[in-house]
Parts: C-alpha cells; sequence; structure tokens
C-alpha cells in the first residue's frame, strides 16, 4: 500500500499546472486587447494546454510540471512502475471533468487514479 498524499499537495499540484497553462493561453491564444477582453478566449485554449500539459508529462517524465514542484509523482498503482502513455492520458482526460480528481476512495485515489491504474505519490 503507498502513503496518502495529502489533498492540499495535490490541490497545489493541479493549481500550479493549470496557472501556467491559463498564463500560456492568456499570452498566445487569446487575441488581443485588455486583460478582461482576452480572459474569456482563454477558456478552451487552457483546457487543452493543461491536458496536453498533463498527459505528455505524465506519460513521458512520470510527473506534470505542477508534480515536480511540490514533490509527487505518479506510478502504476499494481507495481510501482512508471505510468505508461495510455495511463497517462487516461488519467489526463479523467482530470478535465475536475469531479473525477477530487472524489476519492478508502485509499485516497481520485476517480481518474482507479480508472488509470495509477497512484500519486511523494518524491521528497
Amino acid at each position: 500500500m503507498y502513503p496518502r498524499v495529502s489533498q492540499g499537495r495535490r490541490l497545489l499540484g493541479i493549481t500550479i499546472d493549470w496557472l501556467a497553462c491559463y498564463a500560456i493561453a492568456l499570452g498566445f491564444f487569446a487575441g488581443s486587447g485588455s486583460f478582461s477582453d482576452r480572459v474569456p478566449h482563454a477558456r478552451i485554449p487552457v483546457l487543452i494546454l493543461l491536458f496536453a500539459e498533463y498527459s505528455l508529462l505524465v506519460a513521458f517524465g512520470g510527473a506534470s510540471f505542477g508534480h515536480r514542484i511540490v514533490g509527487l509523482k505518479v506510478i502504476r498503482f499494481s507495481d510501482g512502475g512508471v505510468a505508461t502513455p495510455l495511463q497517462a492520458l487516461i488519467r489526463g482526460a479523467l482530470l478535465m471533468p475536475l469531479i473525477t480528481a477530487i472524489t476519492f476512495d478508502e485509499n485516497g485515489r481520485g476517480i481518474n487514479e482507479r480508472f488509470s491504474n495509477t497512484v500519486l505519490v511523494k518524491t521528497r
């Protein structure tokens, strides 16, 4: 059994990921004008960027940008090995409807973790 990762650390990691993707979406995909004019145009790009960033970094590095900052990594639940690209895609896709990432079972795993057979663990 893997030790539980606190919900605060999980939330901080995904918040860092979301803010980084939001900054990129505002800077490159939201057009020009004032900040309040650009915000509505960044909604869809930020979700696409978050899915891509999260899935790719977990698939090929074991942790997203936010995970690395707060000291977390994603591993396979069954044997503790590196998560496969398919598992990272499933995990990323199920992260987009946020309710799947904040609904936990008795082991502290979210729905996205159960369906992808992964778990989030501390690196430090």
